[in-house]
């Protein structure tokens, strides 16, 4: 939609059955230092949020589901909202208590997933790859992420094994990161790829999450590779309606969204085609802590999705909650019970 496809740096919480705007996909694109402190702000926010810590979060405990609990994490945006849902939904069938915990953004959840904290996020393979090798070898770190999925995953996984972490395969579903302007200013400066908005020497403001600062596949890469004239971020989140807002108002002139968008023409945009290929493709796939939710059982319950869902669900399950204002949980409980994938 990642990326993903998105938000503000502190952590946030939200009910399970909460509504969500879409405050942007944790900017999916990840290349980017992680903070120092960030794993305090985690056990602090999961704190504040009435969410458990390790010791707290007991596992194989079997009150209220036979095989113990599961703690589902979730960036701040509509897509991984509903995905954190639908695991939940199929992880209870599989004999789980479930609960997912909604925290801003990558540098906020991935390392309680480390923890333990969380058990199991829904992914995006080249954004978690970078994200990653960032932190490992640093933000100027040679790319592993490609349009190859296969070598993508299999980069991802000697990543994330030292950590603790335990990738599950990849799907067929993909999400990119992606940047829409309005119609009438597309039409004005004749633009239909990011190559034409950097030739226009257009000033522009994007309308982001306030990680887009530094990470390679957002503001430094549009800078890099398109020659864009960015003059200054506006801090609404990824994809968010305040965010679309301001670009179909002409406060901003770009924004950072997703390809699954499902609301962007109500607002008068249109995508600029990555035509340099700046992003990668990005595949769902889940990632669990592999010690507390490395089994088969798991694994299994997951795969259903997996094997099921595509590209257009993604677009739709967005719409549901995005332009027909239904709440994740609902929209996942539908799209489970519609594919067959939970006992009824």
């Amino acid at each position: 939609m990642a990326s993903t496809r998105n938000n503000t740096a502190r952590t946030e919480c939200t009910a399970r059955t909460g509504h969500t705007a879409r405050t942007g996909r944790t900017a999916r694109p990840v290349r980017t230092a992680v903070v120092a402190g960030t794993v305090l702000a985690v056990a602090a926010g999961l704190a504040a949020c009435g969410g458990p810590t390790l010791e707290e979060k007991g596992g194989g405990d079997g009150k209220g589901g036979k095989h113990g609990e599961l703690v589902i994490g979730s960036a701040g945006f509509t897509e991984s909202k509903v995905l954190a849902e639908i695991y939940s939904r199929l992880l209870q069938d599989a004999g789980y208590r479930t609960r997912v915990q909604t925290l801003a953004n990558r540098e906020l959840y991935e390392p309680a997933l480390e923890k333990g904290q969380i058990d199991v996020v829904p992914e995006y393979a080249s954004t978690l790859a970078e994200f990653l090798n960032a932190k490992k070898n640093g933000s100027k770190a040679k790319p592993v992420a490609s349009a190859d999925i296969g070598k993508t995953v299999a980069a991802l996984k000697k990543l994330a094994g030292p950590r603790g972490l335990k990738v599950l395969p990849a799907g067929r579903a993909t999400d990119q990161n992606a940047f829409a302007v309005s119609k009438e200013f597309a039409a004005q400066h004749k633009l239909s790829t990011l190559s034409d908005l950097g030739e226009s020497k257009q000033k522009i403001k994007l309308a982001s999450g306030e990680e887009c600062e530094t990470r390679v596949f957002c503001k430094p890469g549009l800078e890099k590779t398109y020659g864009i004239d960015i003059t200054g971020l506006d801090p609404k989140g990824v994809g968010t309606p305040q965010a679309k807002q301001a670009v179909k108002d002409g406060t901003d002139q770009l924004v950072l969204t997703t390809t699954t968008d499902a609301t962007l023409d109500s607002f008068g945009l249109v995508l600029l085609k990555d035509d340099k290929r700046l992003q990668n493709a990005d595949n769902v796939l889940p990632v669990v802590n592999a010690e507390s939710a490395g089994d088969k059982r798991i694994e299994s319950a997951l795969a259903k999705l997996t094997r099921t869902l595509t590209t257009e669900d993604l677009i739709n399950l967005n719409r549901k909650v995005d332009a027909e204002r239904l709440k994740p949980a609902d929209v996942a409980r539908s799209y489970v019970e519609s594919k067959g994938l939970v006992r009824k």
